[in-house]
């Protein structure tokens, strides 16, 4: 008799096959566990975790489909001695990343300027590296390709809607849009990478565990273009020793093959396509190396804040008058938030329970001092938009301070409520939460800020 060949674990029609006999045993334990089991046979185990998390989310009332979510969770998710550790796919990242590369040497050339003002690899280098990691993730993982339709749609749309609209305004505002496009397209590119691999779930362990590994691939890639500029500059010595002037094509070629490189080299270094977020190694290697330096800097960050406060009142008016002391405030706020992301530890077993208790309390220290500084930087802007009117830069500025405020507060007020036992957990989902008020605000600063000063 002919042997029937199964689908395998990445394949549609086994993911529906276990979404259909998991709804038909919802409510009976032994057969659940049949169907588990031989998910385990068929090496489809991670087939049969995401038809569970599918279930659970559409019927989060149901005990038995909860118990096998929290169970598969540390599971099959938590990378354990068993698993192996990651294996970096170098064979699929580096010639993508050489087509990147290539791709952001097309558009290096610094005469190509969009309306004679931004060149465009300012512009498009972030939405071009976004579609490489991109197609680089969902190759790797063998998962569909359809998942990446929307997510690569959206942001070519932005990115077009943005080199169309921008030629309509006068030149002041249009350049100013432009300049505030060099930070706000990365983001989106950001979000474009973060909802094909999480999606719009409602699931706050993922959100967070992706935003937790997008800094440790972000200092990655910065550890990259570091030894990359000092071979640079080893290798530019030995040139001018020997009286040899490198060409201006080969030094722009160098530096969009490092940018269009780097970001991939770093994804395939720190990130497992085969895993979800939340099943992604956050305790061995540069991972643990990035959290602990983290904490430590907590103190030093609280530190500096401290003595920051105390020297606000002899110098107010600083931030009120001089453009570059706010730029310097609002940057310092945006990386106060990026430390408290990267201290908060994914799983609560990694610290002991004295250490989470002072991890706590500095964490929400250092949220309650950026509090002020942030209130500081906020009557600031409002101030100078009251002085000299609004503008596009001010507008997107006091968007910045209000959201970021609200998340401090938010994470005060969350502490001040959680237990010892639920502090992690809240501490997650504000984060988590918070992802929600960068989208809206980049997606507007982007889309309707033309509008409001053409």
């Amino acid at each position: 008799m002919r042997r029937r060949v199964q689908p395998g674990p990445t394949q549609p029609l086994r993911l529906m096959s276990y979404k259909e006999q998991i709804t038909a045993a919802d409510h009976d334990p032994q057969k659940l566990e049949q169907i588990y089991r031989s998910a385990v046979e068929a090496g489809s185990v991670e087939a049969f975790r995401e038809a569970i998390i599918d279930q659970y989310r559409d019927h989060s009332d149901n005990l038995l489909l909860g118990a096998w979510y929290h169970r598969l969770r540390p599971v099959v998710e938590a990378r354990t001695p068993e698993y192996g550790p990651h294996q970096p796919q170098w064979r699929l990242a580096l010639p993508i990343g050489l087509v990147t590369g290539l791709a952001c040497w097309a558009i290096s050339d610094p005469e190509l300027k969009f309306l004679d003002h931004l060149e465009y690899l300012a512009l498009l280098w972030s939405p071009i590296v976004a579609i490489s990691v991109i197609g680089f993730l969902v190759a790797a993982s063998g998962r569909g390709w359809r998942r990446v339709l929307i997510p690569v749609l959206s942001l070519s749309v932005a990115c077009a809607y943005a080199l169309l609209i921008a030629p309509t305004m006068t030149a002041t505002s249009a350049h100013g849009y432009l300049e505030l496009l060099v930070f706000h397209l990365p983001l989106l590119s950001f979000i474009a990478v973060g909802v094909t691999l999480v999606g719009w779930r409602e699931d706050h362990d993922e959100r967070f565990a992706f935003l937790l590994k997008s800094m440790e691939v972000l200092i990655t890639a910065g550890l990259f273009a570091a030894g990359g500029m000092v071979a640079s500059a080893i290798t530019a010595g030995m040139f001018q020793s020997l009286g040899v002037e490198i060409p201006e094509s080969i030094v722009r070629l160098a530096v969009a093959l490092g940018a269009g490189m780097i970001p991939v080299l770093a994804i395939t270094t720190m990130y497992d396509p085969g895993v979800s977020p939340a099943g992604q190694d956050f305790h061995r290697g540069l991972s643990r190396l990035i959290a602990t330096l983290m904490r430590l800097l907590l103190p030093l960050t609280g530190g500096i804040l401290v003595v920051y406060l105390f020297f606000i009142p002899f110098n107010f008016m600083g931030p009120f008058e001089n453009r570059e002391v706010l730029i310097i405030y609002n940057v310092m706020l945006f990386a106060v938030m990026a430390l408290l992301l990267g201290a908060v530890p994914m799983d609560a077993g990694d610290l002991s329970d004295r250490v989470q208790v002072y991890l706590r309390w500095g964490i929400v220290t250092v949220a309650c001092l950026a509090v002020l500084v942030s209130i500081h930087a906020l009557a600031a802007v409002i101030y100078r938009t009251a002085e000299g009117g609004i503008t596009m830069n001010r507008m997107t500025v006091i968007g910045w301070n209000t959201i970021n405020i609200c998340i401090f507060v938010l994470l005060i007020f969350r502490q001040a409520r959680a237990k010892v036992d639920t502090w992690l957990n809240a501490l997650r989902s504000v984060f988590s939460t918070a992802s929600y008020g960068y989208v809206a605000w980049g997606l507007f600063v982007v889309v309707a800020a033309p509008w409001l000063f053409r």
